[in-house]
């Protein structure tokens, strides 16, 4: 993600700002570029509108002149909780940041972004809250549509749903991560017939067998002894498809944090005397033109140092995770399955705008 700015006085902001913390100048995000724009007092003036949802921490902005008042992201909610529990709509508001910072994570990878009011089978999001008058909300991914549980906004129970789960890392950005590569699974893997999905299948397993049977042996008998050497976390080993999503998560994240590095500047250079490192470790921008070993090889540096830098704050390692070499390959064929997939516009709002890399199918 390209560092974002404000407009007025040039400092960095964050994406979901709507003023900027320096100058107190009103921002929108624009998706379009991906830069922050300045909020014109003049409603007659550019060519930017603020989406319908700014009340509800929605920073996006929408064409001033368009038919549409909601932005991308806020349409692509197809359901979310109505306006009676005040607790519920702060909690949407929560993950709906997630949500957007997902989106220009997507598209910053170039992969198609096909909403369920283009075509059948299009992504979806239902935010729902079982904290609220949403009872027994699913997490997961079905047909393009992906559910998640408002609760998870909630620090306290997300924490404590990591630990009795013994997860080393639950976020609610993760969990969109998580979900859409069930979705970008279905969509560019398991096609009949597609030129990888037999290698698919050869790296996570078969993704035919029986889902409730690996569900409930999962949470019966445990992990298999040994799972770190082959997997990237414990819930990757419950089944192929999840082996899969976990799989696609982490490379949404190793992509992200370089980028981000790059974008700010950073380059890590060994002191005089270092024997553990003997070059300079300058992220990319953007890694869609080299092999994986390239971005696996600057992340590992990368990674270091920013779990030193979480030590320095008295917290845990930002990325705790190892990555042993079977799921180098893995991350190395999502490597591949997402250049496969580029677009030059990565939000698609007509059929006409449909990639044929991606087709959607209910």
């Amino acid at each position: 993600m390209q560092v974002l700015v404000c407009p007025k006085c040039g400092m960095p902001i964050r994406m979901e700002s709507l003023a900027c913390p320096h100058c107190e100048t009103p921002v929108m995000f624009d998706p379009g570029l991906r830069t922050m724009v300045a909020l014109d007092d003049d409603a007659e003036a550019g060519d930017l509108a603020p989406c319908a949802n700014r009340t509800m921490l929605c920073n996006w902005a929408v064409p001033r002149e368009g038919e549409q008042h909601l932005c991308f992201a806020c349409r692509i909610t197809r359901r979310r909780p109505d306006g009676g529990d005040p607790a519920s709509l702060d909690r949407l508001a929560v993950a709906s940041q997630a949500l957007r910072r997902l989106l220009v994570g997507l598209a910053d990878l170039d992969l198609p972004i096909v909403p369920f009011w283009v075509q059948q089978g299009g992504l979806a999001f239902d935010l729902l809250d079982s904290k609220g008058g949403d009872q027994n909300v699913v997490i997961g991914q079905a047909n393009g549509v992906i559910t998640i549980d408002l609760a998870e906004s909630i620090d306290a129970h997300r924490e404590a749903q990591r630990v009795n789960l013994g997860e080393a890392y639950r976020t609610m950005l993760g969990h969109f991560r998580h979900e859409v590569g069930h979705y970008y699974s279905w969509q560019l893997v398991e096609k009949p017939g597609g030129p990888v999905l037999d290698e698919c299948r050869e790296l996570f397993g078969d993704e035919r067998a029986s889902y409730q049977e690996a569900l409930d042996k999962h949470y019966s008998s445990g992990s298999p002894a040994g799972w770190a050497n082959d997997y990237i976390s414990e819930y990757a080993t419950m089944h192929p498809s999840e082996d899969f999503a976990e799989t696609f998560a982490h490379y949404q994240h190793i992509v992200a944090t370089l980028s981000t590095a790059a974008e700010g500047g950073l380059q890590l250079v060994p002191p005089p005397g270092t024997h553990y490192c003997n070059r300079t470790i300058a992220p990319r921008a953007s890694y869609a033109d080299v092999p994986f070993d390239v971005v696996l090889a600057d992340w590992r540096w990368v990674a270091i140092f920013l779990n030193r830098a979480n030590h320095s704050m008295g917290k845990e390692d930002l990325y705790p995770f190892r990555i042993p070499e079977p799921v180098v390959a893995k991350l190395e064929f999502m490597h591949r399955v997402v250049i496969a997939a580029h677009t030059s516009k990565p939000f698609v709002e007509d059929v006409a705008g449909i990639p044929a890399t991606l087709s959607c199918t209910a």
